[in-house]
């Protein structure tokens, strides 16, 4: 074990620890695994990768996470069912049981630092009571250079127990785990959940506060990738659309897979790691992500093949959120420092079940607006209990739990962004055509990437146009190596009345959702719905 100098007891005691037994600051990764499996909480995949699982909590719990409200967030935040109000004073409260509760035990400490561009660089600390949750935050944060850690004043601290809970009822929370920002104190605290995605979010939930806010940035939850002649893209989408599948791509070099920022001078990775979901991973369909399952990952509630060691990623019986962490030099076509110039072109991926939409949509500026504000996809039948049909997901800004603003503050953001460097976006369906999940067939996944590709060659650029009769958006009538037929949705129904019936309903669902941003909605926005058949 490592003994602390004068400085790291100081910070600790600065902090208010003390009484711990055993601190173990900034160690390697290879030093977390031996500490993972010495204390019996983990082992290791045929691979090299650490499993560990992750407890009760295999997700995040979105309805247990609460923000300070004082005079920082009271007038800025968008005080809803998501970014939920909770009182300093017992902010304060928990945060004295978290920091007592280490007392005693030991801790695992890590500095580190986010976001790529050195501008906008934050620094973090993060406190942890297990081995594989420190490992984690130093997959996922940016691993700071040897002169940056000689004089660390963390700007952020993160402080991380899974098995300390509190009483609800005392701390105005609604059970024993939270999650909490305070943006006063700059700090965040993760108890009675060890799902380490808690941490990374609490960051990017703290970066899509404050740079917007103070520094003009427009924080995105999506993937980015850069081409050989220096384009870069985006991805936008929400859980099972392509996001990571399609921006890991071996032609091009990976930017990042989850967090980004927008500046005046182009976008950055805040991250310096992926955190993948692999339910179902193989090497054909993934073949970058599968390879970086390895030495230093990090595999969450899978299982095993019995008798051996090789993970069967078919596995869901711990949870279908089975997940990777790894840092991102694992993919080897991976961009370091992961930064690149304004986006060319932009993907706004859903999976519609109700094979409504295109296979792939040009936006106006005002509709990339709308579709943002949307943020949908579709969950089919037998994903949930009680769904037998198709049934719309929207999430803001395709990460709503991530949002504390207004969602429209991003859109415009994204809008004004996209008019000043004359950014493609695009919507591009990777859900069904021919009919409605049950009926049709799912878009095949080469097609897909045809279409993409195409895009980002610019082989879209002075084909044809066909006007969507409900939606408004236009796709292209050709496309290479794609099927002409596929291009209009409605053609490839057989029951054409059934496509209207299906494109009004969906259209309903649209505006529905959209009801609750119309009020803050600029005209361009308003202009952009879908317009309903009669």
């Amino acid at each position: 074990m490592q003994s602390l100098n004068d400085e790291q007891v100081t910070a600790l005691r600065d902090m208010g620890f003390d009484g711990w037994k055993n601190v173990y600051w900034q160690m390697t990764p290879e030093e977390l695994v031996e500490e993972t499996i010495k204390r019996g909480m983990g082992v290791l995949s045929d691979t090299g990768a650490i499993c560990i699982e992750t407890g009760s909590f295999t997700g995040r719990s979105p309805k247990d996470r609460f923000i300070v409200r004082d005079d920082i967030t009271e007038n800025k935040v968008d005080w809803n069912d998501i970014n939920q109000p909770i009182d300093g004073q017992h902010f304060d409260n928990i945060e004295k049981g978290i920091k007592a509760y280490f007392k005693g035990k030991d801790m695992f400490v890590r500095d580190a630092v986010v976001c790529a561009d050195p501008r906008y660089r934050i620094k973090v600390r993060v406190v942890t009571q297990y081995p594989w949750s420190n490992q984690f935050a130093g997959n996922m944060f940016i691993r700071p250079s040897a002169e940056e850690l000689e004089d660390f004043k963390p700007d952020w601290t993160v402080i991380c127990a899974p098995e300390f809970t509190v009483d609800p009822k005392e701390n105005g929370l609604r059970q024993g785990n939270f999650s909490l920002l305070n943006f006063g104190k700059q700090m965040a605290l993760v108890g009675g959940s060890g799902y380490t995605g808690e941490i990374k979010k609490g960051i990017f939930s703290v970066l899509n506060f404050v740079l917007p806010t103070n520094r003009g940035v427009l924080p995105m939850h999506c993937s980015a990738n850069k081409g050989k002649d220096g384009d870069t893209a985006l991805f936008f989408g929400l859980s099972g659309t392509g996001k990571t599948t399609l921006s890991a791509d071996p032609d091009r070099y990976l930017i990042g897979d989850d967090e980004h920022g927008w500046s005046d001078d182009g976008i950055f990775n805040f991250e310096g790691g992926c955190y993948a979901k692999c339910v179902d991973l193989t090497e054909e369909k993934e073949p970058e992500i599968y390879r970086a399952v390895k030495h230093g990952a990090i595999l969450e509630n899978i299982r095993f093949f019995p008798g051996t060691r090789k993970v069967d990623y078919t596995n869901i019986e711990v949870t279908e959120n089975t997940r990777v962490s790894y840092p991102i030099h694992h993919i080897e076509n991976a961009l370091e420092p992961s930064v690149g110039g304004h986006p060319e072109n932009i993907f706004f991926l859903t999976c519609d079940a109700w094979g409504v939409l295109p296979p792939i949509s040009r936006l106006t500026p005002g509709q990339a607006m709308f579709h943002f504000l949307c943020g949908y996809t579709a969950k089919v039948a037998g994903t949930e209990e009680g769904i037998t049909e198709p049934k719309g997901a929207f999430s803001a800004c395709f990460g709503a739990p991530f949002m504390p603003l207004h969602p429209t503050a991003y859109a415009e953001m994204l809008g004004e962004k996209q008019k000043i460097h004359n950014s493609r976006i695009w919507l591009v369906n990777t859900g069904w055509t021919g009919g409605a999940y049950g009926v049709g067939s799912r878009i095949k996944l080469r097609y897909t990437r045809a279409m993409i590709a195409a895009a980002l060659k610019g082989e879209l650029d002075d084909v044809q146009y066909t006007k969507h009769e409900v939606f408004g958006i236009s796709f292209p009538n050709q496309v290479p190596n794609v099927p002409d037929d596929m291009l209009n949705p409605k053609n490839t129904w057989s029951d054409k009345e059934a496509y209207d019936a299906q494109a009004a309903k969906l259209s309903i669902a649209f505006n529905k959702n959209f009801e609750k941003f119309a009020d803050k909605a600029n005209e361009e926005i308003l202009n952009a719905a879908p317009k309903i058949k009669s």
